[in-house]
């Protein structure tokens, strides 16, 4: 809402409040759209200003709001001045061999997460970003890197491990960089060919970073092995469990959430409830289950009180998040019934309010 001087006033306004006289009646109601004869009628009742709705106002779902909102205005600001410095960095590391000075790339961090006030409103901006097409490798990097500060903080970590996570998140996709655009981002099937050599691009961004000497090896070991898997399933050495560094295991959650947060040629980016499903459709068993946990448990948690649309069309409000099935919530529907998606499984969440 902004209050506007009845002289600025434009046909097609929207009041956004009953507009009273001297004597406290109400002479224009709210949600009244404003036309010339309602302009006279204020400046006879000698009205000087008009509370009038703005297009937040007519927002209808969470993420039309935060979008809306002059909270993300001021972080999309700051991101899109402070995104083209970290591309200059990286880009800068890769075809001339400058030196990768960590402190800068800190000041970025620091510079852009002084817009959101909470972890859960920063992955909500986040969510909100569409960087452009050319751009997509490096607002990857960037906003892993900016996840793994919220999500450092909700493991517990001390905050000299969470620095480290996320300059691991800075640089572990670097070899990507290395990888022909058109292959990184093809909408169709990648052939045995073109897949083998994206999955090429661990080795050359380990072998790289290493090559400078002065990296701390779990960030070598998160770029070497932010793609294994704890069942053994990933890759390049297909490695189990305890034989992947800790900071690694971290990072695989983190390349996995911001790679499903954000949109692809071949789908748009998903819903929290949509993203918790496919972790936990793989049983756990490819993440650090205690990492995994902690981290879907606070993305479900963070969905109590928003509205949701179910895949039959239904509308509902999330008032009960499920701990042993998180993306199957007890949803209060618009008739007062309760549903427990966790105990029907045709049901399923396809939006979230």
């Amino acid at each position: 809402m902004k209050v506007v001087a009845r002289m600025e006033l434009k046909p097609g306004m929207i009041t956004a409040e009953d507009v009273l006289n001297y004597k406290n009646e109400i002479i224009v109601n709210a949600n009244t759209k404003i036309t010339d004869t309602i302009i006279e009628k204020l400046a006879r009742q000698s009205i000087m200003v008009v509370p009038i709705k703005e297009d937040i106002d007519f927002a209808t779902t969470h993420f039309e709001k935060v979008r809306l909102s002059e909270g993300f205005k001021q972080f999309e600001n700051t991101y899109k001045i402070y995104f083209p410095v970290y591309k200059n960095l990286v880009m800068s590391a890769v075809t001339n061999r400058t030196p990768i000075k960590m402190e800068q790339l800190m000041q970025v961090y620091n510079n852009i997460i002084v817009c959101a006030k909470s972890g859960e409103l920063l992955l909500d901006y986040l969510y909100n970003m569409l960087p452009g097409e050319d751009d997509m490798t490096h607002a990857h990097c960037l906003n892993s890197a900016l996840i793994a500060g919220v999500f450092g903080t909700w493991l517990g970590l001390s905050n000299s491990d969470i620095t480290l996570l996320i300059e691991c998140a800075f640089l572990y996709d670097i070899g990507k960089l290395s990888i022909p655009y058109q292959i990184l981002w093809k909408p169709e099937r990648l052939t045995s060919e073109e897949y083998r050599l994206v999955m090429r691009h661990t080795t050359i961004g380990h072998d790289f970073l290493k090559s400078y000497g002065s990296f701390d090896q779990h960030i070598l070991n998160a770029t070497l092995q932010h793609h294994e898997r704890c069942d053994g399933s990933g890759y390049p050495k297909a490695l189990i469990a305890n034989e992947i560094d800790q900071f690694a295991k971290y990072i695989a959650i983190i390349d996995t959430y911001e790679a499903m947060t954000s949109p692809r040629s071949y789908r748009q980016k998903l819903n929290p409830f949509q993203i918790i499903a496919n972790y936990e459709h793989e049983g756990f068993v490819k993440y650090d289950y205690n990492a995994i946990k902690s981290i879907l448990s606070h993305i479900a948690n963070s969905q109590l009180g928003f509205n949701v649309q179910l895949n039959s069309g239904a509308i509902g409000e999330v008032i009960l998040i499920n701990e042993k099935a998180l993306s199957r919530p007890l949803v209060k529907m618009n008739d007062n019934s309760l549903i427990d998606l966790s105990a029907n499984k045709q049901l399923g969440i396809v939006a979230v309010f």
